[in-house]
């Protein structure tokens, strides 16, 4: 390969960049005009990690209305114990004959428990392609997590969605309570990117201004 195709390769893939982050800025930008809910129900993908992750989220859950509806849960694929309490939590919902309207689906866990960092890129990435698919076809309003390495790679498919113009999902994002001086790693890097990052203590919201604090949530 001459020098020439070399460089014009290099030059493409570098406008390719460019241009990927420049739409990504406009859409992280843009959430003024996403008002998921104005003009009827909220389609919610709800990403559930594994123990106090799940017990979290179902309590958050308990607090939103029939507003959000269809819910789609997305947990790990060796995660054995979230299944059963959403739709323990589901049933509670449920009211006379009406059917439910939820969805329960599995991808590949990003980061296991000790798990290498390096390790941890490439399951990662294993990840992402179950979750584009799964984001491209249900195509959520928002994407509601608390923290589990699971909620990286769907919340990078929901602003792939937005990056090619086809919809625009917001990101919401709630602290574990547990996390009192410092952000989980999932909060740290979504903390760039979620239109509404929620802590629950002070301290955290002190450190990190464009967190949004009011008290304790679940």
């Amino acid at each position: 390969m001459s020098l020439s195709v070399l460089y014009g390769v290099l030059c493409g893939v570098f406008l390719a960049l460019l241009v990927l982050v420049l739409r990504l800025v406009a859409v992280l930008r843009a959430v003024t005009d996403c008002k998921p809910g104005k003009k009827g129900s909220v389609c919610v993908l709800v990403v559930a990690g594994s123990g106090g992750h799940t017990t979290e989220i179902i309590r958050l859950m308990e607090s939103l209305s029939q507003v959000y509806t269809p819910r789609h849960y997305v947990i790990a694929d060796t995660d054995k114990m979230s299944e059963d309490k959403i739709r323990t939590f589901e049933s509670s919902k449920v009211k006379g004959d009406s059917p439910a309207q939820f969805t329960i689906h599995r991808i590949p866990r990003s980061r296991e428990v000790r798990q290498s960092w390096s390790s941890s890129v490439l399951s990662t990435l294993y990840a992402l392609l179950y979750s584009v698919p799964l984001i491209f076809r249900l195509r959520p309003d928002m994407v509601l997590c608390n923290g589990p390495g699971t909620c990286i790679p769907l919340c990078a498919a929901a602003l792939l969605l937005g990056i090619l113009g086809l919809k625009r999902v917001l990101l919401v994002y709630v602290e574990s309570i547990c996390r009192v001086e410092s952000l989980s790693l999932s909060g740290k890097i979504l903390y760039h990117f979620a239109d509404y990052f929620f802590v629950q203590w002070q301290p955290l919201q002190t450190r990190y201004p464009k967190s949004v604090y009011i008290g304790r949530i679940v």
